[in-house]
């Protein structure tokens, strides 16, 4: 099974296609954020359709060679759910060990949700290397700042409210990835998406 480190590792841009209307539309949103360098993406899967939308985004990651993660799973339904519709890893907005450890049972890792320190020394201490930080906006840029004092070694991905503009002072102050919803990919965005995947912040 390929670790989280595996997947994500040397990229900085995520892009969530939540609440798409149809599954060629998912498609399309997903193939703008791959021709704008974004390697990963996630179809969350927590409203009717979106399994649809989840199952069609990897058949075109497929012929593309991309992972397509599924995200919302917080249950054992829906991870049963990711696993037929193809995933290959899982994203929850907290921390469910035991859907990390069922999800990881079945060869898919998982990326599950923080927003405390206890919450990430509890994810550190089952095993966890990567955590999604939501909601990323509200915490603020400090909040990775401060967070990498006791944590040094985990890698964190900034999630929810994270607009373009905004994202490098989320890098520099100390996510290792920042994830945008699928406007990130809309036709006056794309420039300013392939800018920030292309260049490192300072």
């Amino acid at each position: 099974m390929p670790t989280l480190d595996d997947i994500f590792a040397g990229h900085r841009v995520m892009v969530i296609l939540r609440g798409l209307p149809s599954p060629a539309a998912a498609v399309e949103a997903a193939n703008h954020a791959w021709d704008a360098g974004v390697e990963l993406v996630e179809v969350p899967i927590g409203q009717p359709g979106d399994t649809d939308n989840l199952a069609a985004v990897v058949d075109a990651g497929t012929s593309r060679r991309k992972l397509v993660g599924a995200g919302t799973i917080i249950s054992d339904e829906r991870l049963q759910d990711a696993l037929a519709a193809g995933a290959r890893y899982t994203v929850a907005p907290g921390l469910d060990l035991g859907v990390m450890t069922r999800s990881q049972r079945a060869s898919l890792p998982h990326l599950p949700g923080v927003a405390t320190p206890s919450e990430v020394q509890q994810a550190w201490s089952a095993g966890c290397t990567w955590v999604k930080v939501f909601p990323a906006s509200t915490l603020g840029p400090a909040w990775f700042s401060a967070i990498r004092g006791p944590f040094p070694d985990m890698s964190y991905v900034a999630t929810g409210g994270v607009n373009l503009p905004d994202a490098p002072c989320y890098l520099t102050a100390g996510a290792n990835l920042v994830a945008f919803g699928a406007s990130a990919v809309a036709a006056e965005r794309r420039a300013a998406l392939a800018n920030l995947v292309q260049k490192p912040p300072e």
